[in-house]
């Protein structure tokens, strides 16, 4: 009887310390402050390609589309649950990326940080808190969420990243005008993985691979809100890397597809 006292107070302790590491690691994450992607991202506000048009010197959308190069690009980190396996599948086909992070999340795990620089990859600036600065619609906010964000990677990684990608996207006119002010190049995409649906590996792969053409910058996510998951993405992109290398392309990271300065 002791024995078995003894047994299930250790399976009680056990399952205790389990949800309080659950807790305690759901706390640490930073959440994006304008929600998780899954509902944002339907709300389609100004399109990037009219804003591209508008603003040629600021905002880059893809790379030359008769070179077969063409760049994966990774938002919303870092994550301690998914980018390190998103950075050993990049490793394993010895490709580099561009990782754009919120500052919020970097500032929690440096260590991450550290590693994308140490592997080859690039880093650009995603905001500190992942608001959505359209429904913001304040200049102000973005200048702070910027320039923290900046400030802050600067001491990480020893640069003043001059790339910039929009929580969801989201962009107007005005808030162009002053990332342009901030000597930043606005870095869209053309080919969307959709990976922030969760749909299965195989479908986010085909997502990919059946929109890919030369030139082509592909958004995915490292990252997700607690309840996200990027497993699937992971997965998938053991399907895209090999079969786009096999089709004849060559990844790179934005700032070599594109020619430009990734530092101020």
């Amino acid at each position: 009887m002791v024995k078995l006292i003894t047994c299930l107070l250790g399976v009680v302790s056990f399952l205790l310390l389990g949800n309080l590491t659950t807790s305690a690691q759901q706390e640490e994450l930073p959440e994006p402050e304008g929600g998780p992607e899954m509902t944002e991202r339907v709300r389609y506000p100004v399109s990037n390609i009219i804003l591209q048009q508008r603003y040629p010197e600021t905002i880059v959308l893809s790379g030359d589309q008769t070179d077969n190069k063409i760049a994966l690009t990774f938002d919303d980190g870092p994550d301690p649950r998914f980018t390190p396996l998103i950075l050993d599948v990049l490793r394993e086909y010895d490709v580099q990326a561009t990782f754009f992070l919120m500052g919020a999340r970097a500032e929690a795990y440096p260590e991450l940080v550290e590693r994308i620089i140490n592997e080859g990859h690039i880093i650009g600036n995603h905001t500190y808190w992942h608001p959505n600065l359209v429904e913001q619609a304040d200049i102000a906010t973005l200048e702070r969420e910027v320039t923290n964000t900046e400030n802050l990677l600067l001491e990480l990684i020893g640069y003043r990243t001059k790339l910039f990608r929009a929580p969801y996207g989201f962009l107007y006119n005005e808030l162009v005008e002053k990332l342009a002010e901030l000597d930043y190049t606005v870095v869209g995409w053309t080919v969307d993985s959709l990976d922030w649906q969760e749909e299965p590996p195989v479908v986010i792969a085909n997502q990919v691979i059946n929109n890919i053409h030369p030139g082509a910058i592909i958004l995915m996510h490292d990252g997700a809100e607690w309840e996200g998951d990027r497993t699937n993405t992971i997965e998938s992109l053991h399907q895209i890397i090999p079969e786009l290398i096999g089709q004849g392309y060559e990844f790179e990271t934005v700032p070599d597809l594109l020619n430009i300065p990734y530092q101020k």
